[in-house]
C-alpha cells in the first residue's frame, strides 16, 4: 500500500497533471503499490467482480514508453496478478488487454472469466452493459475479491 507520504505526492502529481488516475489513486489506495505498479479494481459500474488494472505508477505513453527496468518486471507481475486472481476468483482464464488511450499510464487489464460467464471480446461488453446500467454486479462480491486480493498480494508481492 502507498504510505501517507507517497499519496500526497501522487495527489500533488495529480494537481499538476490533471491525471485521473492519479486522482483516483490519491482518493482511494490501491490494492497493491510498490515502486513500479499499482494494482487497482476497476472503478464502478462493474461489469465484473475482479477486474484489475496493473498500473505504471509513472506517466508512460503506452507499452513501448516503458523503461527497461518496468519492461523486465512487466511479464512476471502480470503473471503473479493473473495467477493470484484466479485463485481469489476460481475462474478458470484470467483475460488480459491493454489499449492506453484513456489515461497516461500504461495500464493492463486483468479480467476473471468465470465458468458460464462471456468469453472472448463478450466479456469485455459486460463493462459496458454496467455502464448503460443493463447489468450489476453485486458490490459485495467486489469488495470480498478485492480484500482477498489485497490480503494475497500483501501476503506474496509483486516480483
Amino acid at each position: 500500500m502507498l504510505a501517507r507520504d507517497d499519496r500526497a505526492a501522487v495527489a500533488t502529481d495529480a494537481h499538476l497533471t490533471g491525471c485521473a488516475l492519479c486522482r483516483a489513486v490519491a482518493s482511494e489506495p490501491p490494492l497493491f503499490a510498490d515502486a513500479r505498479w499499482h494494482v487497482r479494481h476497476l472503478e464502478p459500474p462493474w461489469g465484473v467482480a475482479g477486474w484489475i488494472m496493473v498500473v505504471s505508477r509513472r506517466h508512460v505513453d503506452g507499452l513501448g514508453a516503458l523503461d527497461d527496468d518496468e519492461a523486465r518486471a512487466l511479464g512476471p507481475a502480470l503473471r503473479h496478478c493473473a495467477r493470484l486472481l484466479g485463485e481469489v476468483t476460481g475462474a478458470p482464464r484470467i483475460y488480459t488487454a491493454a489499449l492506453g488511450e484513456a489515461v497516461p499510464h500504461f495500464h493492463a487489464h486483468l479480467v476473471p472469466r468465470r465458468d458460464g460467464g462471456p468469453r472472448g471480446w463478450s466479456l469485455f461488453d459486460t463493462q459496458r452493459a454496467a455502464a448503460a446500467g443493463e447489468l450489476v454486479v453485486d458490490p459485495d462480491e467486489v469488495a470480498r475479491v478485492s480484500a482477498a486480493l489485497a490480503a494475497r498480494l500483501r501476503a506474496e508481492p509483486l516480483p
